[in-house]
């Protein structure tokens, strides 16, 4: 898969924040895919208290969501953990990991937000714009904004606001009686077909598919090589 070179990754977290309030502004939040039929999920594990990780990204057929090929991938992160710059911790390690796949999907889910961010620029927007290829941010928790609660039906949906009333994005309950999961636009691809693709990708669990199999991925490859 094509990765683009659009900055260096050695910054430091003021140098950061700054890239990504211009990176920001060349995230595309509209757009359309067309007749998918090969979605991406990825994922990072860390190890605790050390810089060892493990990449994984998953392919899936769709709409069967059968698993096309796995790729996986361990390396060293040395960006410290700040909130809201995740993607200058795992982004290089993602990267060098999606220079190795092929076919290359036509959307991916990355298990972070998109521009439900402070700084409209969360991992899959940050990354999105490296792959220059439709994301779509799947986060388990809010990191800004505010909804109104959902109903407990699978597919209720809420609008995430910020303080203006602009929507950063949806609170989707993927599975009835479950905490939902956030979505935002990562980039190329709207908010509509991003809630809809999530839903279709989560036939019986809370996590969608893409997501959830680049966890049990980078799960498996964390422990195979704690095991060695």
């Amino acid at each position: 898969m094509n990765v683009r070179a659009l900055h260096d990754w050695n910054l430091s977290p003021a140098e950061a924040l700054r890239l990504q309030e211009r990176l920001a502004r060349q995230v595309r939040t509209r757009g359309a895919v067309r007749s998918p039929r090969i979605i991406a999920g990825a994922d990072i594990s860390m190890e605790r208290h050390s810089s060892a990780a493990w990449a994984g990204v998953v392919l899936l057929e769709f709409p069967s969501l059968a698993i096309i090929d796995r790729f996986s991938l361990t390396g060293v992160i040395d960006f410290p953990y700040i909130p809201g710059l995740l993607s200058f911790r795992e982004g290089p390690l993602l990267l060098r990991l999606f220079e190795q796949i092929a076919p290359a999907p036509d959307v991916v889910f990355f298990d972070g937000q998109g521009i439900a961010h402070p700084r409209r620029l969360g991992l899959a927007s940050h990354l999105g714009l490296f792959l220059d290829c439709p994301t779509i941010g799947c986060a388990k928790s809010r990191l800004v904004g505010r909804h109104e609660p959902t109903r407990p039906e699978k597919g209720s949906l809420a609008p995430l606001l910020d303080e203006e009333g602009g929507v950063l994005g949806m609170a989707v309950r993927t599975r009835a009686n479950t905490k939902p999961v956030y979505i935002s636009v990562g980039h190329r691809i709207d908010l509509d077909q991003a809630v809809c693709l999530t839903l279709a990708c989560a036939p019986r669990y809370r996590i969608p598919e893409p997501t959830r199999q680049a966890h049990h991925l980078v799960n498996e490859s964390r422990l195979a090589d704690q095991n060695k």
